[in-house]
């Protein structure tokens, strides 16, 4: 009989090129079908709620995969930590209906991304923020956070994906954001994004806007303009991958 499972994924993405299986590559869905493989003998592409970049995180990334195994699911989760890299931890496998889809069954996404503000990057931190020393108006980046919030078409703030509709999937860069905001954590600046889904890169754009109106050289207002042009030219340059986190995955 087979199952339908759902794994709670967290993951440090530093060392992977992404979620998606390449060849050549370490990504996070390739070390999971080998784990899946081991315990269970099959072939199996385990599908995650969204392709996370290179040296982007995961503090609950859901996936789905169907099995034949009978192995109870207490068993699973600790059968694939037992062979899973240490930077690759399953929090929780549930058995779910036939028709639940870890990306296509979601409906929202939350977004965490972290800059460390101080002089002096701890070295124990340094994969997992992006360090930026300099003067930052974080009142006005605040301010600007909520002005990209409703149904929107991001272009000006997505990257060009290959991949795109190559599953004959419709091609939209609609979304809509539910809350932005940045606020202050002792030396951190953290910015913390929901909405129904996200383009390639977005959020990293998202945040390299966001830095300019910081130093002064954009004002709030301008991004009304920026999502208007539906240019990428138009808008910051792309935040590193290290301060990017996926927190959550609503369905």
């Amino acid at each position: 009989m087979k199952r339908n499972l759902k794994l709670i994924l967290s993951y440090d993405g530093t060392e992977f090129s992404g979620w998606q299986v390449q060849p050549e590559s370490a990504t996070v869905q390739g070390a999971l079908a080998t784990a899946i493989g081991r315990v269970t003998g099959e072939k199996v592409l385990p599908q995650g709620s969204g392709r996370t970049d290179a040296g982007v995180h995961a503090l609950a990334q859901v996936v789905t995969f169907v099995t034949e195994s009978s192995v109870p699911t207490e068993n699973f989760l600790k059968a694939l930590n037992d062979v899973l890299p240490a930077t690759v931890r399953v929090l929780d496998v549930t058995e779910v209906r036939a028709e639940f889809h870890a990306r296509h069954s979601a409906r929202a996404k939350t977004y965490r991304y972290r800059i460390y503000c101080g002089s002096i990057c701890p070295p124990f931190l340094a994969r997992y923020v992006w360090h930026y020393p300099y003067p930052l108006d974080e009142e006005a980046m605040a301010v600007a956070a909520p002005l990209v919030v409703g149904e929107k078409d991001f272009t000006s703030f997505a990257a060009v994906d290959p991949e795109r509709g190559k599953d004959g999937e419709p091609v939209s860069n609609v979304r809509t954001i539910f809350s932005s905001a940045w606020e202050r954590r002792e030396d951190e600046l953290v910015y913390t994004v929901r909405g129904s889904g996200f383009l390639h890169h977005m959020v990293r754009n998202l945040v390299g806007t966001f830095i300019l109106v910081g130093r002064g050289t954009l004002l709030g207002s301008d991004i009304a303009r920026i999502i208007e042009a539906k240019k990428r030219s138009a808008a910051g340059a792309t935040a590193p991958a290290s301060g990017l986190y996926l927190v959550s995955v609503e369905y």
